[in-house]
């Protein structure tokens, strides 16, 4: 990641090696989450054990609330109170005695219930109180097949941090990643959905050569990624559910960091074509036409979409060394320099909000994850590195996901924007990378 032509040697060198995909039964990378930094104070929360069961499950209520628990923790921005400390376990709201609660320290408290309901599937009925008032403010039933206990309670937790915190939840959303196995030239690569929290982690490629790249569309349904399986670089995408996978780009040269644009039509690409020269291209999936926005002989990689679909950000070595450059979709439009701050800044990310560039930046001998605001131009770390890159935004706006080292090891790391609170996903099985955070769920 030091200059163009390691930039530039990385790529070809990747593509010199032949690929297969493996038939083999995927080992799943599980993740585990530690909280490596958060609030000075946290808040302090009862989440009590839910009562109810389900025929197949006798412990669901105490179930979704270790999940709801676990979810508030490892935040970092709430204390929760331990399952043995406490004198009661109420399941509704009416049987709280507010005062008792906040006697023992508590600011809020949430009750609920699991229930079966006609058909076989489940309901969650719970309620969020303010103890310290005696206000209730949530009261909501969530519904499902008991299949969907987990990211059910998921849902609870992301009420009560909105609730409470008033940034919108993101606990049931999902993350890809792509988990490296083994050494070279013996490794194994295998493209993982997770949950948020990397639980329920399933491998939906795996292959004896790299898997790199991936994005999730903008409906969470589809997968785009750059694999190596024909010998050479190649762009797919993948639904998700079914497994059914499409080639979308195989030219000549290099196909590398497919983006979808915001209505999920168009793939943001950088492709080399013979000449070796890497520039910008945006692919229209239903049709396969092509259309190139940059034609500077610098390297031109990494597009990603802004929100409103209009232009697209994407670095660029054109003067002299890594900067993120912005350009619109109209022939003729010429790229906009976008970051001044330092002499490499690389890897471009917007927020779904579009306020933030989220771009792994020099500092020293560092790799660093840094924001910038785009209305005001202002630079704030949110890494220490040494070598943190891959930084990829929560569909709320409020925390980034990205890789790191960590004693040797690839890792995932979490950071809120206010660099208040932060988290660490480790697996014991594999190095992790290249990590995107998907979109909000649709139920």
């Amino acid at each position: 990641m030091q200059s163009r032509k390691s930039l530039l040697s990385t790529v070809t060198a990747v593509l010199a090696v032949a690929v297969s995909l493996s038939a083999a039964p995927a080992a799943y990378a599980q993740l585990k989450i530690e909280i490596t930094s958060g609030v000075t104070d946290p808040i302090p929360i009862a989440v009590i054990p839910f009562a109810g069961s389900l025929p197949t499950d006798q412990n669901a209520g105490a179930d979704v609330a270790a999940v709801v628990q676990s979810d508030l923790q490892s935040s970092g921005r709430f204390r929760t109170m331990p399952w043995n400390q406490m004198a009661t376990k109420p399941s509704q709201a009416s049987d709280v005695v507010v005062a008792n609660w906040r006697a023992s320290g508590n600011d809020y408290v949430v009750v609920g219930r699991v229930s079966q309901v006609s058909g076989g599937g489940i309901a969650i009925d719970f309620q969020l109180l303010n103890v310290l008032n005696g206000e209730q403010l949530a009261n909501q039933r969530f519904t499902g097949p008991p299949s969907a206990l987990r990211n059910a309670a998921h849902r609870v937790s992301n009420v009560v941090y909105q609730k409470i915190i008033g940034v919108r939840g993101a606990f049931d959303t999902r993350i890809a990643y792509v988990a490296v196995e083994g050494k070279p030239p013996a490794q194994h690569f295998q493209l993982v959905i997770a949950d948020a929290d990397g639980a329920d982690a399933h491998v939906i490629l795996q292959s004896d050569q790299p898997i790199m790249s991936p994005a999730w569309s903008p409906d969470g349904k589809w997968i785009a990624y750059v694999s190596f399986e024909n010998g050479r670089s190649a762009v797919y995408v993948q639904q998700v559910a079914t497994g059914e996978r499409r080639l979308v780009s195989e030219r000549a040269g290099v196909n590398s960091a497919p983006s979808w644009s915001p209505d999920g039509r168009k793939l943001a690409l950088a492709l080399s074509g013979s000449d070796g020269n890497l520039d910008i291209y945006v692919l229209n999936l239903s049709d396969q036409h092509l259309t190139r926005l940059t034609t500077d002989p610098a390297i031109d990689t990494s597009p990603v979409w802004a929100p409103d679909g209009q232009s697209i950000y994407f670095t660029s070595d054109r003067g002299g060394g890594p900067q993120i450059y912005q350009i619109g979709l109209n022939p003729g439009d010429r790229p906009t320099r976008i970051t001044f701050e330092g002499s490499y800044n690389a890897d471009p990310r917007i927020s779904p909000d579009g306020t933030e560039l989220a771009m792994v930046t020099e500092d020293g001998s560092l790799f660093r994850i840094a924001v910038q605001d785009l209305a005001t131009g202002t630079v704030r770390y949110l890494s220490s590195g040494p070598l943190d890159r891959s930084p990829s935004f929560a569909p709320n706006s409020a925390m980034l996901i990205y890789a790191a080292d960590a004693n040797g090891q690839s890792v995932l790391q979490r950071a809120s924007l206010d660099g208040l609170t932060s988290q660490r996903l480790t697996s014991d099985q594999a190095d992790v990378r290249d990590p995107v955070w998907g979109p909000f769920r649709h139920y």
